[in-house]
């Protein structure tokens, strides 16, 4: 056998595979930040957990943070940190509502991930039913989607960080309440999610899982925390669910 040879067969396999998750899927969940845009492609994620940590500083909490909390550049870790010492408490709710300002001021600049829009629009057309699943502000999703006049392909159902900030992902929490208000079963469903923290909170609620790597970094943390079936692009989804539908009108916008 050549590697050519291995090489073709390994991709069969992988389209088999691809296929096989979105022919089961009547529910399809999405992750927000991600495999729908880049949030903060204008507007540093890095910068707003810096700035959460200033202002933390700036009133005498710096001993809220352990030393990698200060340091992992990720707003959510600092949220759900101080969550954890001062549960339900003024200064985290102040601190989710900066969280939230911040990515509201993202929002205009966030770019879109190549493929999402007709993708979301095809699979409605073909009558699956969609959700956001996200550890974003619902307020935030709800801007982006009507910036792109998606708002309809998955209202009323986006489900995004409430005031329980420990039922974040990979808590599998809004996976759940989507399925609920859905009528869905985890099996009949699909988890589409870019961090192990999608896969982990897909696993816990029983949902078939299809990971969105948009490079090789994100790749291997999905592969190292178990995800079976990745995707590079969301180009092959649409793709395959034309193929099952075929003589739908083409969606080219990006």
């Amino acid at each position: 056998m050549t590697p050519d040879t291995t090489q073709t067969e390994l991709a069969a396999a992988e389209t088999e595979a691809l296929r096989a998750l979105i022919t089961r899927a009547r529910v399809v969940l999405w992750d927000f930040d991600g495999p729908i845009c880049r949030l903060f492609a204008g507007h540093s994620a890095e910068q707003v957990a810096h700035d959460l940590v200033d202002w933390l500083e700036g009133r005498g909490l710096r001993g809220l943070l352990t030393e990698a909390e200060r340091k992992a550049l990720d707003p959510h870790i600092v949220l759900r940190a101080v969550d954890l010492r001062h549960p339900g408490s003024d200064l985290v709710d102040e601190l989710e509502e900066r969280l939230t300002q911040e990515e509201l001021r993202a929002a205009p600049s966030a770019m879109p991930t190549p493929y999402a829009d007709p993708l979301i629009r095809t699979w409605q057309a073909v009558g699956s039913r969609l959700a956001i699943a996200t550890n974003n502000s619902p307020r935030v999703v709800r801007t982006y989607l009507a910036s792109r006049g998606l708002t309809s392909c998955f209202a009323p159902h986006i489900y995004g960080r409430t005031q329980e900030l420990s039922r974040l992902k990979p808590d599998p929490q809004c996976l759940n309440r989507a399925l609920n208000a859905m009528g869905s079963a985890p099996s009949s469903a699909l988890m589409i999610g870019d961090t192990p923290s999608d896969l982990l909170a897909a696993n816990e609620a029983g949902v078939p899982f299809l990971g969105y790597a948009r490079n090789e970094h994100k790749e291997k943390l999905l592969r190292d925390a178990g995800a079976t079936v990745t995707v590079a692009s969301l180009e092959p989804v649409l793709g395959l669910i034309r193929t099952l539908r075929p003589g739908l009108p083409v969606d080219r916008s990006r």
